[in-house]
């Protein structure tokens, strides 16, 4: 279990990628975590409104470099995006050198290591800066056994049509309706974004693949006194590349019910081949099914992403998918989550 110290002062690192979706976990921590960010450091976008990037930001300044923040007194960098493969873009280097020269923590959620490259591991404890890789993997290793059973809170799991279509997002604002319902609800993230978001969890697409359900019962069993758990989806139950860690945490988690997240506008995998997504009601009943052999779960709700869409053309979908699939449908960032929690609740 990865747990980041308290950081309030974040410079948010997307050089030449700020976007909605190309700096996906920046985008996140702007959106959860406005107070927190003091600048995004970005040489390509400096001089421009961040708003214009990203609608929902607040008004933090875009700096070309980490020098140029030194004023706002950061304390930590986080690398902002999650770019496939997950290396360090060749561009970014300088930029964390320069946090690190700084004497600031840098924040990773790469696939790559920067603890393990040597000349930041060197800078890094010659400044007495910290580098903190949230994809290395937990020294405790357990398989799952479906424990997560025994716990007495609401198990709910979002799962996706495909990646990075709002599983995380969906899964906050579910935790944030059902406080404001007065629930002791908790958020367990299983990627590098929701663990810079809520400041604790595990990469479970880091983990050994024996080991990957088991770490997502415990993020269950960490949470087992709470009302109301719910859990970060990952990857896609039908997605050619990242199936697998969708599986685990269907059956480590044992979820009493799932909330499918659709992008509107996606009909394929974003991923070669780019095979068409199956029509929703095949890969519902394929998620039953999946998580039946372990722990009957049904889709209770549908979560739709429409950002980027107009209010009409937003509406008159979660109206075809509600007829359709004879469950409730909303988007959760335009209609909030109060009636996906009464689907799930």
């Amino acid at each position: 279990m990865h747990v980041l110290p308290a950081y309030h002062r974040l410079l948010l690192l997307t050089e030449g990628h700020l976007g909605v979706f190309t700096s996906k976990t920046a985008a996140a921590i702007l959106r959860y975590r406005p107070a927190d960010v003091v600048a995004v450091v970005d040489s390509v976008a400096a001089g421009t409104a961040l708003a214009e990037h990203i609608p929902w930001a607040p008004p933090v300044p875009i700096v070309p470099d980490v020098g140029t923040a030194a004023a706002l007194r950061p304390d930590a960098l986080f690398v902002g995006i999650a770019p496939v493969g997950g290396a360090l873009p060749p561009e970014m280097r300088a930029h964390v050198t320069g946090a690190l020269e700084l004497r600031l923590d840098v924040v990773s959620g790469l696939h790559s290591f920067l603890a393990d490259d040597p000349e930041l591991a060197g800078l890094a404890a010659q400044r007495g800066g910290r580098i903190l890789d949230l994809r290395r993997p937990p020294m405790d290793r357990a398989v799952a056994a479906a424990r997560a059973l025994g716990t007495r809170c609401r198990r709910i799991l979002t799962v996706g049509t495909e990646c990075n279509v709002g599983k995380m997002v969906t899964a906050l604002e579910l935790v944030a309706a059902a406080r404001r319902r007065g629930l002791d609800a908790r958020f367990a993230a299983t990627g590098q974004t929701g663990i810079m978001v809520a400041g604790r969890g595990i990469c479970i697409d880091a983990c050994v693949a024996d080991f990957a359900a088991g770490a997502a019962e415990q993020l269950v069993l960490d949470a087992a006194d709470s009302d109301l758990c719910v859990v970060e989806g990952q990857g896609s139950l039908g997605h050619p590349g990242f199936s697998g860690v969708t599986l685990s945490l269907l059956h480590g988690t044992c979820p009493h019910a799932l909330v499918l997240v659709h992008q509107l506008g996606r009909t394929n995998y974003n991923a070669p081949p780019h095979s068409p997504l199956p029509p929703m009601k095949d890969l519902i009943a394929a998620y039953e099914q999946t998580a039946a052999l372990v722990h009957p779960a049904r889709v209770a709700a549908v979560a739709l992403n429409s950002h980027g869409c107009t209010e009409e053309t937003a509406r008159a979908a979660l109206q075809r998918m509600q007829l359709e699939l004879g469950i409730p449908a909303a988007d959760p960032v335009r209609d909030g989550c109060e009636g996906l929690l009464e689907a799930i609740w």
